[in-house]
């Protein structure tokens, strides 16, 4: 993996509440209408042979649903996958996670081989801006496609996966939910007043939450922690804010200073690169005037010596350097002085 850096993503996902929001919100509704999330139980822990070196964030939880009458227990695999480039080993890579985690399971005696795993449902949470196309599915990788008889010795495992940026700002609002004002938040980043009205709407969203006070601190710390990210001076707007819900106004407050300073900022911006432009356009003008005058007084010459041979017409001369056949009659004149 390639610049990786911690988004407090893992601590967001330790909360069951969390972890609900994203499964009611954002997977399938056949998947999430199933599951019974006072049921949710964390299992994460540090059971993966990393590979290729790499840095990860993931959370695993368990979750009992039903389905056609049974009841059963899931495990929810969330791999959190924030880096600037889409990794496309990443259907090898959740194939090993998967591996690594049935083999923990056997070694902490929570099942057998011979009893079975249990299902898992492999999530890839990516917040890049940047298209994602890796496959989603490891035997979409075998290429070229193998035979019909065997296809079914080829390894299967698709993951589900939660893009950030293919969902509109209209799409997270109709969520309602803090974790839909997160994600909004992290679309607003590179625009200073869509931010401000992000996390003015997060805080809001966290208000009305029945566990709002777990949420508040919890996306607080989350908060501060992104806008550390963004710069020194999105740092100082949540400097002295320890909450979200309680500190609303001076959050108000400080949100507009920030937005001022940043339009003051973008406008001498502005106008330095416009004096810049000016002064570039200045030399490009002085140049391309100079050009012309050279290639003007080169027609002259060149006119002036012709004459002189005594060899071609006024008009010949005129056709042959580009100047006007006045022009041409003029320096005549002026040479016969």
């Amino acid at each position: 993996m390639v610049n990786h850096h911690d988004t407090g993503y893992k601590e967001l996902f330790s909360y069951p509440e969390l972890v609900r929001q994203l499964m009611e919100g954002f997977a399938p509704p056949e998947v999430s209408a199933m599951m019974d999330f006072s049921t949710l139980t964390d299992h994460s822990g540090n059971y993966i042979t990393p590979l290729f070196n790499e840095k990860f964030e993931d959370k695993v939880w368990s979750v009992e649903v039903d389905w056609e009458g049974v009841r059963q227990q899931v495990f929810v695999y969330l791999l959190l996958e924030f880096q600037s480039t889409v990794d496309h080993r990443l259907p090898i890579r959740m194939l090993h996670y998967v591996a690594c985690f049935y083999d923990h399971l056997i070694k902490t005696k929570v099942t057998t081989a011979r009893k079975g795993m249990p299902p898992i449902f492999p999530v890839v949470l990516y917040n890049g801006s940047k298209r994602w196309t890796a496959r989603e599915d490891i035997y979409r990788m075998v290429r070229p496609e193998p035979p019909v008889f065997l296809r079914v010795y080829q390894p299967h495992l698709r993951y589900y996966l939660v893009n950030e940026s293919a969902f509109t700002e209209e799409e997270l609002a109709a969520r309602e939910t803090p974790l839909s004002g997160i994600f909004e938040v992290e679309k607003a980043s590179k625009d200073v007043e869509a931010l401000q009205g992000a996390v003015k709407r997060l805080a809001v969203r966290i208000r009305a939450h029945p566990e709002k006070a777990r949420l508040d601190e919890v996306i607080t710390r989350w908060l501060k922690r992104h806008l550390r990210r963004l710069g020194a001076e999105a740092e100082q707007a949540l400097e002295e804010i320890n909450s979200l819900v309680e500190d609303h106004a001076m959050l108000a407050e400080n949100l507009q200073t920030w937005a001022e300073k940043e339009r003051q900022k973008g406008r001498q911006e502005g106008r330095q690169e416009g004096r810049q432009e000016g002064r570039q356009e200045g030399r490009q003008e002085g140049e391309e005037i100079g050009l012309q005058k050279g290639l003007r007084e080169g027609r002259r010459l060149a006119a002036m010596n012709l004459l002189k041979l005594g060899l071609l017409t006024e008009e010949q001369i005129a056709q042959t350097t580009g100047l006007s056949l006045t022009e041409v009659s003029v320096l005549r004149s002026d040479q016969s002085h």
